[in-house]
């Protein structure tokens, strides 16, 4: 059992947006901040189970290692499997059974079947324990009618004291023949029904199917959308197509030299070549075009060869269709071997088979055409990546860590919509690593949902982030009607919380209250906490230490690399074929959803974000600027003894000058040492002053809330002002990695990264007692030969310290 002290609450006062006059108030801060939570985690069982006695437990108390980071909840499942040898209506002389569930003020039915002496429904109900108010269970088995009331057949009753419990992994109940009774319960009457009750938690296998009693008014389709479930985010490859050269291709105007050049498309993904030199009939392109595909392999390969005949009309000249799965698949740099295809000449299809027939030859494409398998096909955004495993699956290496999310609850959610005129939230939690996506179950008409739902992720990298979204559930059935201007109505947005995996200790349980902050165009708002139970589990320290040293994402990236307009397009139509496919699931998760949770919108220009990373960079340069000044408080003698103490240690190194590295490095060490005592306890959360958030500009949140392109009037400012944004959004990116490149600096003494620091104050305190044994003639002079090497001795994959380096985390975690 974990028991961690509650340092706060949240008050309805408290939530809203910012106004001018609150900017900066203790309250707010407090309120923004990360919580520790106090959750009853752990497995444990009441003495001698659910009601009664009858548990399947011999020990008073029991744990269980599964569901060991959610706060148990008990349930009284009710399996109604199926009935025989019921009477006949004595009216329409068929039998149109269903079953009745019903606990105290709770009623569950099976659906009727239709002339069925022997139905079978194997459907699962779910009473919560702590809704309970009655005694006993009773079971009704009745009848259909069309006009009038339902006819009674008969009933079974159990008390709830008698009912067992049953704790997974054990066996399932075995469902049991009972004898119907009379509505009085003074005689058996015709017929039987099988069932199996017993009392259980969240952990149990028939939870995620059952019917809940809060789900009673959700009908249709509604009913899907609100249990949870597990998603699996398609395998994606990069499609590379090499078109090479083109022979006898013949233009249709014979006068002019024809500007040819190859469009290629796959799915709604269109590319095309530059234009040919002029004034031949066998042009040479050489040009690599790289698309994004999804398994199954559902889309063709298009490629036209088209005559630029004016700067809007392109003629097409030819024209191939291929499927994607005759093409081979690489796993690494190895040149694949390239194909001519004939090329059909436009207008000739099935019905001029006669005329195609009579080409005395064909014009043909040289094409050299591969799937990626020894890239990570980049989904998300590189500062939060969650999986950087190549295509292949050959090439993957064994896992390192286990990640265990138990996702509690919430607690303040705000309203999100209005419901027979009331406001109302029915919450439901995502959460996204790697390739595995969940969603918890939606509850219904709460603003403090409790999910105590636990998901397991197989770790491969910890440097590594999961993001976890909450989002109100506006697919109930009845309520999925059209918005404004014939606009389906959208999942709402309720906030998101990012944990990188790197930031955790090892075998620990993290339980926080995380503050769900969304930034609205009248400032930033709390829209309520998330309280999750975490624990990171490493299975190996010694190939967790090996992956520092590795780059962080597979070799092809670094033998073969993308430009950066390639990243963007191809992480584009990557994140549009994951949301596609996901909403193809059933229940779907929405295109809303998915875009949230992969941040659509983070490249787009932002005045705020600007401001955020600049401030970012002259927190780094603060340091700098503080040496400085205390350098300069030395020289005019402020502090006589500082003063001193500097004199004495400059004569000493001018007199030993091999003592300063040493020195630098074991300075290093007892610095790491002194800041683990102030090292971070808690993951770090999204923080509204590092992204500037809470001074912002009425003005800027106007812009940043603009549609892109810009909604203002004038065509001219709408051309500027885009041309403006695009390029800001650049200068922002850079800006942005280089703050991230001071903050890892900042982050190797910080313990941050706790693997991380004791890496390096280790490898410090190694160098410092190395540099004072070797004299430092030999060490300049290895390390000026090794930094003149021959290009034969260098790698063309990024160096250990490099890839240590590009591994560290940053403050970009915590940015909004």
């Amino acid at each position: 059992m974990i028991r961690i002290k509650q340092r706060g609450s949240v008050g309805h006062e408290q939530r809203g947006s910012i106004g001018q006059e609150q900017r900066g108030s203790v309250s707010h801060d407090n309120d923004y901040k990360l919580k520790e939570a106090n959750p009853q985690l752990g497995e444990r069982w009441p003495n001698g189970g659910g009601y009664g006695g009858r548990a399947w437990m011999n020990s008073g108390e029991r744990f269980s290692s599964t569901y060991d980071l959610v706060e148990q909840t008990y349930y009284l499942y009710v399996r109604v499997v199926k009935a025989k040898d019921l009477p006949q209506s004595g009216v329409t002389g068929s039998c149109d059974p269903y079953v009745e569930v019903k606990l105290g003020n709770y009623k569950g039915r099976t659906k009727h079947l239709e002339n069925k002496r022997n139905p079978e429904w194997n459907q699962v109900f779910a009473f919560s324990k702590d809704r309970i108010q009655a005694s006993t269970l009773e079971v009704f088995l009745k009848e259909r009618e069309m006009v009038g009331r339902d006819e009674y057949i008969g009933r079974v009753v159990f008390d709830l004291s008698e009912v067992p419990t049953r704790v997974p992994p054990d066996s399932p109940l075995a469902p049991q023949w009972y004898r119907l009774e009379d509505r009085r319960g003074q005689g058996k009457v015709m017929g039987e029904v099988m069932l199996a009750v017993w009392m259980g938690t969240q952990a149990d296998e028939a939870f995620p199917e059952a019917w809940h009693t809060e789900t009673a008014f959700v009908q249709g389709e509604g009913l899907f959308s609100i249990r949870s479930k597990v998603y699996m985010t398609p395998k994606l490859w990069y499609l590379r197509v090499n078109v090479i050269e083109a022979q006898d291709v013949i233009s249709n105007d014979r006068s002019r030299a024809p500007e040819l050049l190859v469009k290629i498309q796959v799915g709604n993904q269109v590319l095309r070549t530059k234009i040919s030199p002029p004034n031949t009939m066998n042009p040479l392109w050489n040009e690599d075009l790289v698309f994004v595909v999804a398994e199954p392999f559902e889309e063709q390969l298009v490629l036209t060869v088209e005559d630029r005949v004016h700067p809007a009309k392109d003629d097409v000249l030819g024209k191939i269709i291929l499927p994607v799965n005759i093409f081979e698949k690489r796993l690494d740099h190895r040149t694949v071997h390239s194909r001519w295809f004939n090329l059909e000449k436009f207008g000739f299809g099935v019905l001029e088979s006669d005329r195609r027939m009579e080409q005395k030859f064909s014009s043909r494409m040289h094409l050299r055409v591969c799937l990626e398998g020894g890239y990570h096909v980049l989904d998300e955004s590189t500062m939060y990546v969650s999986d950087t495993r190549p295509t292949s699956r050959q090439l993957w290496k064994p896992p390192v860590g286990i990640l265990e999310m138990g996702l509690l609850g919430a607690q303040g959610l705000l309203p999100m919509k209005t419901k027979d005129g009331r406001s109302t939230t029915d919450a439901y939690c995502v959460a996204k690593y790697g390739q595995k996506w969940v969603r918890t179950r939606t509850i219904l008409d709460s603003f403090a949902p409790k999910w105590n739902e636990q998901y397991t992720w197989e770790v491969y990298d910890p440097c590594t982030v999961i993001t976890l979204g909450v989002f109100d559930n506006c697919h109930l059935g009845g309520s999925e009607k059209q918005g404004t201007a014939g606009s389906s109505v959208r999942d709402s947005r309720i906030g998101k919380v990012r944990i990188r995996l790197s930031t955790l200790e090892s075998h620990r349980v993290y339980a926080n209250s995380y503050p769900l902050l969304v930034l609205h165009p009248g400032g930033v708002k709390k829209m309520g906490e998330l309280q999750l139970a975490v624990r990171f589990t490493s299975l190996s320290l010694a190939n967790m230490i090996y992956m520092y040293g590795h780059p962080l994402l597979p070799k092809m990236h670094y033998l073969h690399p993308f430009t950066v307009n390639q990243i963007d397009s191809l992480r584009f139509q990557a994140m549009n074929i994951v949301a596609a496919r996901l909403g193809r699931a059933e229940p779907p998760l929405r295109k809303e959803v998915v875009e949230y949770m992969l941040d659509v919108d983070s490249h787009l220009w932002s005045m705020r974000r600007s401001k955020a990373n600049f401030f970012r960079i002259m927190a780094i340069l603060s340091g700098t600027i503080s040496i400085s000044r205390w350098f300069g408080d030395v020289c005019h003698w402020k502090n006589p003894i500082t003063t001193v103490l500097v004199h004495i240690l400059f004569l000493i190194l001018i007199w030993y000058p091999e003592l300063i590295l040493p020195t630098m490095c074991l300075y290093m060490f007892f610095i790491g040492l002194w800041n683990y005592r102030f090292r971070p306890r808690n993951p770090p959360h999204m923080d509204i002053k590092l992204s500037w958030a809470e001074a912002v500009h009425p003005d800027e949140l106007d812009e940043e809330f603009d549609t892109f392109p810009t909604s203002r009037p004038h065509e001219i400012i709408r051309m500027r002002y885009d041309r403006l944004r695009s390029v800001a959004g650049r200068i922002q990116t850079v800006v942005g990695d280089l703050a991230t490149q001071g903050e890892r600096f900042q982050s190797l003494l910080s313990w941050r990264d706790p693997r991380a620091t004791s890496l390096y104050i280790m490898f410090s305190l190694s160098a410092a007692v190395l540099l004072y044994v070797t004299p430092f003639r030999v060490i300049a002079l290895v390390a000026g030969l090794y930094t003149l090497r021959h290009p034969k001795f260098r790698s063309k994959l990024p160096s250990v310290p490099n890839n240590f380096f590009k591994r560290l985390p940053s403050r970009a975690d915590s940015l909004l």
